[in-house]
């Protein structure tokens, strides 16, 4: 379905993106109570264990066999940018970093030359459900930022700029959004040079509510994502739930219909390199690719320093952060 340059595309899984970003992946699930591993309390008979992607009965394992979630597992090349909205991640890494974040907040790593890390989804609740709602979106590094140190950093929710007026309320997770920066992106990202353009926002939208997406430039690329409400008017082009669009640079006004609405926007200027991708490898081309692979086979991108690849924190330890350097910051 098209008009001029609008495109509207329905969202798979992952979520189809355009360069900077690689992919953004929508995680929703309704898991139940917690049991006493933070686990879930619920028969695992049936399910596919460590491969796990089936949504049965309204939440899936992932790779997890006792709790969900991805146990360690290598990257390089690339970022991610985790976003909890709802529930409860659990970080570790193999530069010694752990965390726990939710409830808005956003973590932000670059893997550059080599990070292992899991990202485990404990169910802290064992008297009522344990709903988890996370975005994970892969942001490409250029080929003289591939091989950059790792970082680890993570973004609280109270530090994430909110920005609302007539019917909506825009978080703003990095970029320039009505005179407002988000935070500071990690030093070798993309996103770190303005003249890069990069935006990434959740927008919520009331009943009726009018919103306003300024023009950007003309060599940046923008994509929104769909994720709840009716239906939205895209200058003509109707919007609904399930749906994404990629949108021109030049402004553009959105209009709500009847019920609550909800969407990711992502937006960036182009790398406009060549893309290898293997996995959790996104390189240039296929002998870098191939050297990835034989440098994490010999040196596991430092180790695992923690007890197992499915690391969780005890279950009563709030949110908080430990950096490579052993600092621990909680919000």
């Amino acid at each position: 379905m098209k008009t001029d340059s609008i495109a509207i595309f329905p969202l798979g899984f992952p979520w189809e993106t355009e360069d900077p970003f690689l992919f953004c992946v929508h995680h929703l699930d309704h898991y139940p109570k917690g049991n006493s591993d933070m686990g879930p309390d619920a028969s695992l008979s049936g399910r596919p264990l460590g491969n796990d992607f089936v949504i049965k009965d309204g939440w899936r394992m992932y790779h997890g066999t006792t709790i969900p979630g991805f146990p360690s597992h290598p990257h390089r090349g690339f970022e991610t940018i985790t976003i909890v909205t709802k529930g409860y991640c659990d970080h570790s890494d193999s530069l010694g970093a752990s965390a726990r974040f939710g409830n808005g907040d956003v973590q932000w790593m670059t893997a550059g030359r080599g990070v292992q890390h899991s990202e485990m989804f404990p169910l802290l609740r064992e008297d009522a459900p344990n709903t988890l709602e996370l975005f994970q979106i892969w942001l490409n590094l250029p080929a003289a930022k591939k091989m950059a140190e790792p970082h680890f950093k993570m973004l609280w929710n109270k530090d994430i700029p909110q920005i609302s007026d007539s019917g909506w309320e825009l978080r703003l997770i990095s970029g320039l959004f009505s005179g407002k920066q988000g935070p500071e992106a990690p030093p070798d990202s993309w996103a770190a040079d303005p003249d890069n353009g990069v935006l990434i926002a959740l927008v919520s939208l009331e009943p009726g509510a009018v919103f306003e997406i300024p023009a950007a430039s003309k060599d940046s690329k923008r994509r929104i994502f769909m994720l709840e409400g009716g239906e939205i008017d895209l200058g003509g082009q109707t919007l609904q739930t399930g749906l994404g669009a990629k949108l021109p640079a030049s402004s553009l006004t959105l209009k709500n219909g009847a019920g609550n609405a909800r969407f990711l926007w992502l937006e960036g200027k182009p790398i406009s390199e060549p893309v290898a991708k293997y996995g959790p490898f996104v390189m240039n081309d296929s002998d870098e690719i191939q050297r990835a692979m034989n440098e994490y086979q010999l040196t596991r991108f430092g180790g695992w320093p923690w007890p197992y690849p499915d690391n969780v924190h005890p279950r009563e330890k709030g949110r908080f952060a430990q950096y490579p350097d052993g600092k621990i910051i909680e919000p």
